[in-house]
């Protein structure tokens, strides 16, 4: 079930369940993941990559997914600042006590109103909802080929 929601510059992005520990920092050696994250680090050069705030940044890893071959693909590794990151994952930040100031944020990073983070949410849940439906997610990591890293054998 592919839905259309209106793009943000930042957005909220809600990991089906069945993926949710399928993030690089779990399948690769810290060596690689630091390098990786490094990587995002200096591609920002020192400001978020997403709204643009200097400071301490965190490395975010960018997720597609086809729901009908049941594909989450990573995309990228990108540099954003704690603001960014807890919008991205809204419902863990709601879940401690940090909603407010994330809602807060994503209004002024796109410029909409509190009705538009409201409906943005709400399909982003649906979305979610959605791909709980589907059982069998596959994880695709060619990408990391291309930066030059081998998954380490399971």
């Amino acid at each position: 079930m592919q839905t259309k929601r209106k793009k943000y510059k930042l957005d909220f992005e809600m990991v089906p369940e069945e993926c949710w520990y399928a993030n690089l920092r779990s399948v690769l050696p810290k060596e690689d993941w630091d390098r990786i994250r490094r990587r995002a680090y200096a591609r920002a050069e020192g400001r978020c990559s997403i709204c643009g705030a200097p400071g301490r940044l965190e490395a975010h890893e960018k997720w597609s997914y086809d729901d009908e071959k049941k594909v989450q693909k990573l995309e990228d590794v990108i540099a954003v600042c704690r603001l960014c990151h807890e919008v991205i994952h809204i419902s863990r930040t709601q879940l401690v006590g940090r909603g407010e100031e994330a809602m807060e944020h994503f209004m002024r990073v796109n410029g909409c109103t509190q009705s538009e983070f409201h409906a943005a949410l709400g399909e982003a849940n649906r979305e979610y909802i959605g791909r709980n439906r589907t059982e069998g997610w596959v994880t695709d990591l060619s990408l990391l080929e291309k930066w030059g890293i081998r998954l380490p054998l399971r």
